[in-house]
């Protein structure tokens, strides 16, 4: 069986960093991906949130932000929860293997790009 995902675009927003109460880093962000234009109708753009881990999440962090295009390599995460009214709710999320910055940093500074693989469990996200 095989779950990989690739994605490019760009982010809405800088990253945002927590970390574990074990002390791990995760950042989350979120990426705006073009669909496919389809015959007649206007562009449509899907937002997906990501999720990055350990140095990963800290190189994100740290050299990421609104509006970078990035490529994202990992996995989807399909995850269950119980809203404030206890209705059964599913999220879905993209664990990163590896982030590429695709376009150099608007103050002139060298691209970063590095991978981390990290497991975790569900418990550990802080968000």
């Amino acid at each position: 069986m095989l779950n990989n995902i690739i994605l490019i675009g760009r982010l809405t927003r800088d990253p945002e960093l927590r970390h574990t109460p074990n002390g791990v880093a995760v950042a989350k962000f979120t990426l705006a991906v073009d669909r496919r234009k389809v015959k007649d109708r206007e562009k449509e753009v899907d937002f997906i949130d990501i999720l990055a881990w350990a140095k990963l999440a800290e190189i994100c962090a740290n050299y990421l932000g609104k509006g970078r295009l990035v490529a994202v390599e990992g996995r989807l995460q399909i995850r269950s929860y119980d809203d404030s009214q206890g209705v059964r709710r599913k999220t879905a999320v993209v664990v990163a293997d590896n982030v590429r910055f695709l376009e150099k940093n608007k103050n002139g500074g060298d691209m970063v790009d590095d991978s981390t693989e990290v497991g975790f469990s569900e418990e550990d996200i802080p968000f």
